[in-house]
Parts: C-alpha cells; structure tokens; sequence
C-alpha cells in the first residue's frame, strides 16, 4: 500500500565474520559480527557450524528491531533452533507491516510462533533469543535465555543489564555471586528458560529514553562469558561503533584462545548487535 513504510530484513545465520556489518537502521548505526567458536575454527571445517544467529529488520525511517539467538550447544540441532527463532521473529513482524502501536505484540507473537515450531520437531532443540524495539529514541527489550542486552552511556554508565535465565544469572542479580566468581561457575553452562520449551517465557523490560551518544549492545554469552561487563562497556562506549564493535570481538576472540591466569576463557560461537542512534544536531 503506498505510504506504508518499507521493511528490510537482514539475517545472519551460520556465519564467520572477521569484521562486523554496519547498516543504517532507524535513523542510528548497526554494527554486526557473528563468529564460530575457535576450536570449531581450529578442525578446518565447516561441518561445524556456527550455532549463534543475528537479525536487523529496518522499519521506515525511525523504527526497527534487533535481536541475536544462541542455539544451545549440545542440544541436537542447535544452530537449526536459533536459526528458526530468528525467521520466525522476522516473519512475524515483516507480514503484518506493522504500524507504530502494534509491534510488540508482533514481536511476542514471533517469540510464541519460534516456540511452537521447534517444540513441533521433537527432537529437544532451543535457543535463546534476545530482542530490541526502537522506536525513534526509545527502545523496549524482550529476552528468552541467557543472550544478554546492555545500554552503555558515553562516560561508562552502564542504564540497562538484562538478567540471564540462568541458576548463575539469578544468583548474581541476587546478590550471592559476584561477576568473577560467576564466570568461572561450574553451572555457568545451565540455562532455566528457553524458545522451545513448555515452560518459555518472555521476560519484556520498560521503555527507555536513549541519549544520543548511547550503545545499545545484544550478545550472545560467547562474550559475556569470556569479557567481564567492565571491560565490555570500556570498550563499546567510545569511538566509532564499527571499530568499538571489532576490537570489542577481537579482544574476546584472544581471550577465548589464550588461557591466562584468573581471566576468564571459554571457547564458544559469538554473536553481537551494536546500535547507536543518530546524534542530534547541534
């Protein structure tokens, strides 16, 4: 119908990605990287997929959704189950041609649609799935899993933390873990809440103001189990997002390669979404 506002979709799934994808997406900057875990790079095959996916739907000038999936290792079909979750999301939102007020129900209509699909295989799949509407400069997240959302302001306040559906995630929001005792947990691995579970559900968090020099960050825990949060937001602040974004990968990347005393390592697929809305004039 003319007027109604274009929607452009771009998926990654099953990538290896040495330097990130910048798009334009509701008026900001996206940087995107999707990476295999090291060792899966190490066989010299791509038999070994990368089980992490990302997705940026553009939407008209303003608006726009992205998210990042985690398929779970050692679950059969992993990657599948991520991959899934991202397509149903889009496809959610991409054929009703959402208007401003009605993209959250999309949004949970995709996050149901994803976890009936890969329950129907029957074959004990899932993924996490972490997802941001923007709308001008307001965002509003929705998160299944332990992919992990952030809002980092220029100087380092860290405005937003999502809580990891995990028995490890609750126990640091609950104050009976620090972050440094919960990277090296032994349940570091176990995740509570699933798409493709019976039991999944929608964790939807408040909406809230963007500055104009604020990060938005999605990742999956290939970052955030191998990069304290700290580090994360000292280095996603400041500078361009494109190469905040790939020394931000590169540093992790090291980290998973190259065990070192009391830092963390662990070898996984990395998935991350960066966004940083346009700067107002002055």
């Amino acid at each position: 119908m003319q007027g109604e506002p274009a929607i452009g979709i771009e998926l990654f799934v099953n990538r290896d990605m040495v330097t990130p994808d910048v798009h334009v997406v509701a008026g900001g900057t996206v940087a995107v990287q999707s990476k295999r875990s090291p060792d899966k790079q190490a066989t010299g095959s791509n038999e070994r997929e990368n089980e992490d996916g990302a997705l940026i739907i553009q939407l008209g000038d303003s608006r726009g959704v992205l998210a990042v999936a985690d398929g779970l290792g050692g679950q059969p079909e992993g990657g599948r189950a991520a991959g899934m979750a991202l397509r149903a999301l889009g496809a959610a939102i991409e054929t009703a041609n959402p208007k401003p007020d009605d993209l959250r129900e999309l949004i949970l209509n995709g996050f149901e649609i994803a976890n009936r699909a890969i329950r129907d295989l029957e074959i004990g799949a899932g993924t996490t799935l972490a997802v941001a509407e923007i709308d001008g400069r307001s965002i509003r997240t929705y998160h299944a899993g332990d992919s992990m959302i952030l809002v980092v302001g220029q100087q380092g306040k860290l405005k937003l933390q999502t809580v990891s559906h995990s028995p490890v995630g609750y126990a640091v929001e609950a104050g009976l873990l620090e972050e440094d005792e919960a990277m090296h947990h032994e349940d570091r691995h176990l995740v509570s809440n699933i798409v493709g579970s019976a039991q999944m559900r929608i964790e939807v968090g408040p909406v809230l103001d963007l500055s104009s020099r604020d990060t938005l960050l999605l990742a999956t825990d290939g970052l955030f189990d191998n990069l304290r949060v700290e580090e994360i937001v000292a280095l996603i602040r400041k500078g361009g997002l494109e190469k905040a974004s790939q020394d931000l990968v590169a540093l992790c990347d090291d980290r998973m390669r190259k065990t070192k005393h009391g830092m963390p390592s662990k070898p996984d697929d990395l998935t991350m979404v960066a966004f940083r809305p346009r700067t107002r004039s002055p």
